[in-house]
């Protein structure tokens, strides 16, 4: 089959990919901005920044997932 022939529909790598990338995104997004937060909480002694990173973590990286494969 030539490439114009194969769609990425019928190969089944483009739901593999996205697959591992939505966790993948989402787990980014978690660890870093869950250790910008730690990394704020324990320059400040303010506990409250850690929390704040992981969901804004998550909701930024579900935004990313979203604007990426949501299309």
């Amino acid at each position: 089959m030539s490439e114009k022939e194969r769609r990425p529909e019928d190969d089944g790598r483009d739901f593999a990919n996205a697959a591992w990338s939505i966790p993948s995104y989402v787990l980014a997004g978690i660890i870093l901005y869950g250790g910008a937060g730690w990394l704020l909480s324990r320059w400040t002694g303010v506990a409250v920044f850690t929390p704040i990173g992981v969901i804004l973590g998550v909701v930024l990286s579900i935004y990313l997932v979203y604007r990426k494969f949501g299309r």
